[in-house]
């Protein structure tokens, strides 16, 4: 071994001994720091007979947790900042020895690289989604369409193509099969969908991070541009800007790495009506109608789906960059063709057999394009709901007067609800409670953990949800797999319900149901957090170190506990202030703060902590 060699190896073992001091050090005052916020919890007043002098107490202690928490943020970023250079001090150690500086640019192996781009936030669970593919025979000419829209070799041909049509009409359908077509072709450069149940991930500030990890998994070249980016400007990792994140992570990489990238990339976003306000979306907006999407190669296509909201209208129309496509477009021949097809394979051959041409034509005629009426159609038909036959089950959808448009589905949901749901005042109440919790709970929930959440309500009546979601197989998912989460299978629903013009006796009004779900996942903490709640062998192993994490957070961390971790917050900031929930809050940051930040770090979402501790300090302060 040379002397240099032996000088390399001397230093990198001197580098990790340091390092480790580092991770002690910072590790040592963490706790420090967090024991002593606890020992300042200690000494909150007992006396909560005035609820100033309570609130004045945890809201004193929040603000020192927020500081700590800040110090401890500046400490930990100047430690790496450190340790990074000092790692790069020894990449940079030539055949010369130590006092030879190498200038040339760092070469990412594969690891770097993931380990790089695992800087950025991606948005699990918005991809492809199978299940939602069109049927096959339907919907020939308009995906026909879009493929020879994508194929069109002419370089200026529009880079966007926006599909629009109300709700139900097959959009989404249409969108991921030209995702499911294009990635058996590997050309699929990514496909994201935004979901109205969803919108609490804010998936709207991952969007083109997630694009753009995509992209990376498909073109190596890509994906060691995109990763030199980040590893050149590390706050461009967590950056909210979308627009930095398109120039940044999409397009200068898109252009640096051209001349290697062949073939067609297909881009597909779905429901970009979902994101939630106006607001989550305007940068968006702003970004694809800009002449910098009009700058993508022209082997590039973005094809974007939603419904025609003002907005979204006023942004895309009349871009030259950007074609237009209209559901409504479909010809009537061939809408009630693929209808018919549907309604065929959905009723199946025992059921056919009992409706004559003429009837099953009069349903294809009522659901008037709509593949969403069709579907509730089919299952209302198909209901095993004793006390009517199929026929009979017909002739009363039949004998509803056919409205137009958004009226169509809410006479289909209202026809639904009132066979489902007894008309009496307790049993609507129930109705009313359990899709009230259901709307605003910031993320869908399986049976059993809206059951856990919902048993910690103040003064709740009803124990177990299913007593009302049974019979909603319909319009619900997650009714017959209780371990799947249970969301509208349309989004229309949502929509109909929170809009009392259009659900009448069925409208779910917001009332107090974010104090009732703060003051259960208070609850739910208090109970079931405690120290090394995943019963982790050793404390000195880093949490990507332990080998069967997953499984353990899986096991020990409930959903219905990790919900509650994860966004009591929210619901305490949405809920008007109360005494009681106030108490219960001092409580739970005297009692269980140190195993509350264990569990986010286990759940792998610390970085809430601080603006979780900024919110309830507002909250407390408005208060």
């Amino acid at each position: 071994m040379s002397e240099t060699n032996i000088a390399i190896t001397t230093y990198g073992n001197a580098l990790d001994v340091l390092t480790q001091q580092c991770r002690d050090l910072i590790c040592r005052d963490t706790w420090v720091a967090v024991h002593g916020l606890v020992d300042k919890a200690d000494h909150i007043s007992a006396d909560v007979g005035n609820i100033y002098d309570v609130v004045g107490d945890i809201h004193k202690e929040i603000r020192r947790a927020l500081n700590g928490v800040c110090l401890m943020e500046d400490a930990i970023r100047h430690a790496l900042n450190s340790i990074d250079n000092i790692k790069d001090g020894v990449s940079a150690i030539g055949k010369d020895g130590f006092h030879t500086v190498v200038t040339c640019p760092k070469q990412f192996n594969h690891a770097d690289q993931k380990a790089t781009l695992g800087q950025l936030a991606y948005a699990g669970g918005a991809g492809l989604d199978t299940t939602k593919l069109c049927l096959e025979g339907t919907r020939v000419d308009i995906l026909a369409y879009i493929v020879d829209w994508i194929n069109n070799s002419e370089p200026d041909t529009p880079r966007v193509l926006w599909l629009y049509g109300q709700a139900g009409k097959g959009k989404s359908a249409i969108a991921h099969t030209i995702a499911n077509w294009f990635k058996s072709l590997g050309v699929l450069g990514s496909c994201f969908c935004f979901a109205r149940d969803q919108q609490a991930e804010r998936r709207h500030e991952k969007i083109f991070t997630t694009i753009a990890h995509d992209l990376a998994d498909r073109d190596p070249t890509f994906k060691r541009i995109l990763a030199e980016v980040i590893a050149g400007d590390k706050a461009l990792s967590t950056t909210r800007d979308v627009k930095q994140q398109w120039q940044k992570f999409i397009l200068d990489p898109i252009s640096k790495a051209a001349v290697s990238m062949v073939g067609r990339v297909v881009i597909v976003i779905d429901a970009l009506d979902e994101t939630g306000v106006e607001a989550s979306r305007s940068h968006i907006l702003s970004v694809l109608a800009s002449a910098q999407v009009a700058q993508l190669p022209s082997s590039y296509r973005v094809l974007i789906a939603s419904r025609p909201l003002p907005d979204i209208l006023e942004a895309l129309q009349d871009v030259p960059h950007i074609t237009s496509k209209s559901m409504d477009d479909i010809s009537i021949a061939s809408a009630e063709h693929d209808v018919h097809l549907y309604v065929s394979t959905q009723l199946g051959r025992k059921l056919m057999d009992r409706f004559t041409i003429e009837q099953i034509s009069r349903l294809v005629q009522l659901a008037d394009g709509l593949f969403e009426w069709a579907r509730l159609a089919c299952e209302f038909i198909k209901s095993h709901k004793g006390g009517f036959t199929a026929m009979e089950r017909y002739e009363a959808l039949v004998s509803v007067s056919p409205g137009a448009g958004k009226g169509l589905l809410d006479e289909m949901y209202l026809t639904i609800l009132r066979d489902i749901i007894e008309d009496d005042l307790k049993a609507r109440a129930r109705f009313h409670s359990v899709m009230r919790q259901i709307l605003w709970t910031q993320e869908p929930l399986p049976v059993k953990s809206l059951n856990a959440i919902r048993r910690n309500f103040p003064d709740n009546e009803l124990s177990d949800v299913k007593a009302i979601l049974d019979p909603m197989g319909a319009l619900l998912s997650g009714i017959v797999d209780v371990s799947t989460p249970v969301r509208a299978l349309h989004a229309s629903f949502y929509d109909f319900l929170t809009n009392p013009a259009r659900s009448m006796e069925f409208a779910i009004k917001m009332e107090d149901v974010h104090c009732q779900l703060a003051w259960a996942c208070v609850q739910v903490m208090q109970t079931g957090l405690c120290f090394n709640i995943c019963q982790l062998e050793t404390s000195y192993l880093p949490n990507s170190k332990v080998p069967d994490l997953d499984w353990r957070v899986h096991e020990y961390i409930p959903a219905h506990l990790s919900y509650a971790c994860r966004f009591w917050a929210i619901h305490v900031q949405e809920a008007q202030f109360g005494r009681n929930l106030a108490q219960e809050m001092e409580l739970l940051l005297k009692d269980k703060l140190l195993f509350w930040i264990e569990a986010l770090s286990l759940l792998k979402v610390l970085n809430v902590m601080p603006s979780h501790l900024a919110t309830i300090a507002s909250w407390l302060e408005v208060c």
